[in-house]
């Protein structure tokens, strides 16, 4: 008896592939909790990681290589809708900007505030980053070092996000996700047992110089008007990033790299 296989679609106006690609809007992923992850080797990423997509898309006759057809074999087992579809469906399913011959649909995975933290432990918390690449990349720094999560706090934009997804280059599948209001950040971490610091151009310790107490909260205000004043007093301490230039500040996402291995310095080994 043979198995599953995928389907063939080569009409646009499927209503299948109509819904994925409404997932391209934010009002969308959120009402359905869906996101597109494009191309072959973060959907390998996926699959290491335990996740299985709802749906599975590849262009007509690309899945040769055994790399795409493990995958395609991967998302029948789980039970995901495999469609097999045209060059032209796909491209209309695709990012502009280096389009893949793979694509799948995941569920999004949020979880709540930690209960409690070890004190090695080193969690993130950004107060309404605005900018989805500076996003994705920072969920891969946070990866990098070995921080345990990110704390979205207030209206920042989605993690889930095709630009964002794709910065994270797989990160997103590993990295824990939180969303917070300032109200609930705030009362959560009134239990907050080590350090929390703050990059600010008030600090008056050099990040690299301060001696920090774990378990560390990392809090980075939003591109441009960094921390708000709330936040700011939230702090236990205030870093700062010196600079032999003219400009003041730097990318949010570089800051936060640079802050976050100063802190997780002890904990990575070659």
């Amino acid at each position: 008896m043979s198995g599953p296989a995928p389907r063939l679609i080569t009409s646009l106006t499927n209503d299948r592939i109509k819904a994925i690609r409404a997932l391209d809007m934010r009002k969308e992923r959120r009402e359905t909790g869906l996101f597109v992850v494009e191309g072959a080797s973060i959907l390998v990423t996926a699959r290491d990681a335990g996740f299985v997509p709802t749906s599975l898309v590849y262009q007509a006759g690309s899945a040769e290589s055994p790399v795409a057809r493990s995958l395609v074999g991967w998302a029948l087992k789980g039970g995901a809708d495999v469609l097999e579809v045209s060059e032209d469906v796909l491209s209309k399913l695709s990012s502009k900007d280096n389009p893949q011959a793979m694509l799948g649909v995941f569920k999004q995975r949020w979880t709540g505030l930690p209960k409690k933290a070890a004190s090695e432990d080193c969690w993130l918390a950004l107060e309404e980053v605005r900018d989805p690449g500076n996003l994705g990349t920072i969920i891969r720094t946070v990866d990098a070092v070995g921080a345990k999560g990110v704390i979205l706090i207030g209206n920042s934009c989605d993690p889930y996000s095709r630009e964002a997804v794709r910065a994270t280059m797989g990160s997103v599948f590993s990295v824990p996700m939180i969303k917070a209001s300032r109200e609930e950040f705030l009362a959560w971490r009134a239990d907050w047992r080590g350090d929390v610091v703050g990059t600010h151009l008030d600090g008056r310790e050099d990040f690299r110089r301060a001696a920090y107490k774990g378990p560390v909260l990392l809090i980075m205000g939003s591109e441009g008007p960094g921390l708000s004043d709330s936040l700011t007093r939230a702090c236990s301490r205030l870093v700062k990033i010196p600079m032999a230039g003219k400009l003041d500040s730097l990318n949010l996402a570089v800051a936060t790299a640079l802050t976050l291995y100063q802190i997780r310095g002890g904990a990575l080994k070659l």
